[in-house]
């Protein structure tokens, strides 16, 4: 769990807040207080599975090291139905109160990956790699982006800070304070950057083929192309030939990211990695011990 970080941590405490609540009033009603019992997570269906440190923290954070935990299956491994990922043994109170809690975070990751590795694998061979964006939930930057890694896709920026993404809104109001010479300004502030923050990457969003020929000989490290057709990508890729890199965006799906990798762009960055993820089914069975 150390290496998904805080966040990731605290994220497992709120979530645990807000399942428990004062206390998992059926667990303490219903079962004996010594009962124990081993249970398995099993994949209800083909996947990804991604969360697994996750979960055995979720278990650590309810029992405070009294149960047992063994990994069935490798994190970031492509697992069948039915195949068990991790098991659990100890206080049969303690491993249902984490039960929901845990099954979310697999869910949830599991289906971030489990989607990011089709998208890969539509790509294969074609030089251009996938990215995720900040279409994240509230919280679980990280963790998404983590499960972004482990389905085989690259991080964009995790924040504001990581690098420059001069987009449409910022286009609008720099065209308006700068009227006939925004893309001169554009150019300058873009130099200016890079020598004040030298590993700090600069993007512009490039609105037509003709600010991709404005664009091109300007101090960027990066173009994106947002919305553009499969013909318009590969006209803009001839018109940069090669002095920056180039990334495509919006309306990209599973059918038709191939054909746009196939354009030549270097980067294809893809929301729905991360806001649309299908969750990855499994279950939690117990037996008594």
């Amino acid at each position: 769990m150390d290496l998904l970080g805080e966040e990731a941590r605290e994220a497992v405490r709120r979530a645990l807040q807000e399942d428990l609540g004062q206390g998992d009033v059926t667990s303490s009603g219903f079962l004996p207080k010594e009962a124990s019992c081993r249970a398995e997570i099993l994949a209800k269906e083909r996947g990804v599975v991604c969360g697994l440190p996750v979960v055995q923290a979720v278990f650590r954070e309810v029992s405070q090291e009294s149960l047992q935990m063994e990994w069935a299956r490798e994190e970031g491994a492509l697992v069948e139905a039915g195949a068990t990922v991790l098991s659990v043994s100890g206080p049969a109170a303690q491993i249902l109160a984490a039960e929901r809690t845990a099954l979310n975070f697999l869910q949830h990751l599991s289906g971030v990956a489990t989607l990011t590795r089709r998208f890969v694998e539509r790509i294969d061979g074609t030089g251009a790699r996938l990215l995720d964006t900040r279409k994240t939930l509230a919280g679980l930057r990280s963790l998404e982006k983590y499960a972004v890694r482990r389905g085989g896709g690259a991080n964009h920026r995790v924040s504001l800070g990581d690098h420059v993404l001069v987009k449409d809104n910022h286009l609008a109001l720099l065209k308006a304070a700068y009227p006939g010479s925004w893309s001169k300004e554009l150019g300058l502030r873009a130099d200016r950057i890079r020598r004040l923050r030298p590993l700090v990457r600069v993007e512009v969003e490039a609105q037509s083929l003709e600010e991709v020929a404005e664009l091109r000989s300007l101090p960027l490290d990066l173009l994106l192309l947002d919305n553009m057709s499969v013909e318009e990508l590969q006209r803009a890729v001839r018109i940069v030939d090669g002095r920056m890199r180039l990334e495509a965006s919006g309306g990209v799906s599973l059918e038709n990211v191939r054909a746009i990798a196939q354009t030549g762009v270097d980067f294809i960055s893809v929301g729905a990695l991360t806001h649309s993820a299908k969750a990855m089914d499994f279950s939690l069975r117990v037996a008594l011990s």
